[in-house]
């Protein structure tokens, strides 16, 4: 990582520039940077490479970007200035080193077709020998930061559904039973269990579904809240919570089941009584 010190702002103002005077070289510095410092586009600055300044060079600030959000940088302000390459190279090259005999340690690909990242490396590596190149993603494996995050969440997940799915057996059973006189009604008038049983899934079925979505929009409402408080807390564009289809899917997946089945289940033990008995005051 190089670090680029910010020596002098523009002041509040741009510099002119005479007939005489060469364009100075352009950059691009982050949006929290640009902010932080009061600083827009048009302005001269001055970089260098040491806080002393004595290879500062002056440039142009030609925009402002937003940098790419890191979950591990969270809480950092990025303070970023991005320069072309030949600029970033004069202003780094050491006075010692002739131009354009610098050498890099490491060079980022992306490719087109992602899934051909492996075969690529492995090309390289048999075409260029002392150049070691492998696939970026997945290299940590996993014991990586986030594959363990992942699984934590998976399983809080797991021990939450189990618990709600207790619970709302529990609730269910109570809600049945307070119905015990109208099926016993309906036991004497001549509906079969059967019947019955298929009417308590189809409600089961109903309450599930309306009770899925209502969670669905609460969490899409939850969703535009939470991001809108962390993204405005630590300032970034990073994503904190996401309800993607998938998502979605997968909770009505998990919710209309689950909800039909407690329900299935609470009923069958009332349904095997008499209709005397479920009658009875």
């Amino acid at each position: 990582m190089i670090r680029i010190f910010l020596l002098a702002l523009a002041g509040a103002l741009p510099v002119p520039l005479t007939a005489q005077e060469p364009a100075l070289p352009t950059i691009l510095i982050s949006r929290q940077l640009a902010a932080e410092e009061g600083l827009s586009v048009g302005d001269t600055v001055r970089l260098a490479t040491d806080s002393s300044g004595t290879t500062a060079a002056a440039f142009r600030i030609a925009g402002l970007y937003e940098p790419t959000p890191d979950p591990m940088r969270l809480g950092a302000v990025p303070r970023e200035v991005r320069l072309h390459l030949p600029d970033l190279l004069s202003l780094t090259r050491d006075p010692s080193t002739p131009a354009g005999t610098e050498h890099v340690d490491t060079i980022n690909l992306a490719l087109v077709n992602q899934d051909g990242a492996r075969d690529f490396a492995q090309e390289i590596n048999a075409r260029v020998p002392g150049v070691f190149a492998r696939e970026a993603i997945g290299a940590a494996g996993g014991g990586g930061t986030f594959v363990v995050l992942e699984r934590f969440h998976l399983a809080i997940a797991t021990v939450t559904i189990l618990a709600a799915t207790v619970f709302l057996l529990a609730l269910t059973i109570m809600l049945v039973d307070e119905r015990r006189e109208t099926v016993g009604v309906l036991r004497l008038i001549g509906l079969p269990a059967r019947r019955i049983l298929t009417q308590i899934l189809l409600e089961g079925v109903l309450i599930a579904s309306v009770g899925a979505l209502f969670g669905l929009g609460l969490a899409v409402l939850a969703e535009g809240l939470i991001n809108r408080f962390f993204q405005w807390r630590y300032d970034t564009a990073l994503v904190f919570v996401a309800v993607t289809p998938d998502v979605a899917a997968l909770c009505l997946a998990i919710a209309v089941p689950l909800g039909a089945a407690a329900t299935v289940a609470a009923s069958w033990t009332l349904l095997r009584r008499s209709g005397l008995r479920l009658a009875r005051r």
